[in-house]
């Protein structure tokens, strides 16, 4: 063999070792998205689990009038937003419900009703997993953010036309009162 075949194979195969690892990691991004997609789509049934929710104790008659108007009118803003003002909608919504059961004996009030013990703690179920999978969506975005951000990925354009992925920002604290009687 002589050293200009050697110096061949050698560059070849790291040649070949470089394209295994840039298709590795053009995989591993190409799952984060598809993670992230998954994470969004979980997201999104949650918060319409919870403006659901929401309108239909709004509209059930357990609740005074004006809780009813305040607390109808931010689940259908937040069922009705455009994606651009999907977060303010919805923090919107949170605030709403904070409103309305910031008082304990509001909770028992609507308890009390026919039917309301199942509203409520449903509305409680739906208000807890909003965080979580908030929680989930926004970690898989960091994690799919802080891989494109190597110099590796934009060189050789490993995302290629998937958009850059944002978070969910959005106040989701639930009202304390209604979480804490169902804990």
């Amino acid at each position: 063999m002589t050293a200009s075949l050697i110096w061949t194979l050698w560059i070849l195969a790291a040649l070949v070792v470089v394209g295994l690892y840039l298709s590795w990691t053009a995989g591993r991004l190409d799952r984060l998205h598809a993670r992230i997609d998954a994470a969004r789509a979980a997201l999104d049934a949650q918060l319409l689990r919870r403006a659901s929710v929401a309108q239909e104790l709004a509209t059930s008659g357990v609740l005074d009038p004006a809780s009813s108007i305040v607390l109808y009118e931010a689940a259908h803003a937040a069922r009705q937003a455009e994606e651009e003002q999907r977060e303010v909608a919805e923090s919107e919504l949170s605030q709403a419900l904070r409103a309305v059961f910031e008082d304990p004996q509001q909770v028992e009030e609507v308890r009390q009703a026919p039917g309301g013990d199942a509203a409520a703690s449903e509305l409680a179920e739906a208000v807890r997993r909003v965080p979580m999978a908030r929680r989930f969506h926004n970690d898989a975005v960091g994690a799919a953010r802080r891989l494109r951000e190597h110099r590796k990925v934009r060189w050789f354009r490993l995302a290629g036309y998937a958009p850059f992925p944002l978070a969910f920002e959005m106040d989701d604290e639930p009202p304390a009162a209604l979480v804490e009687r169902t804990a």
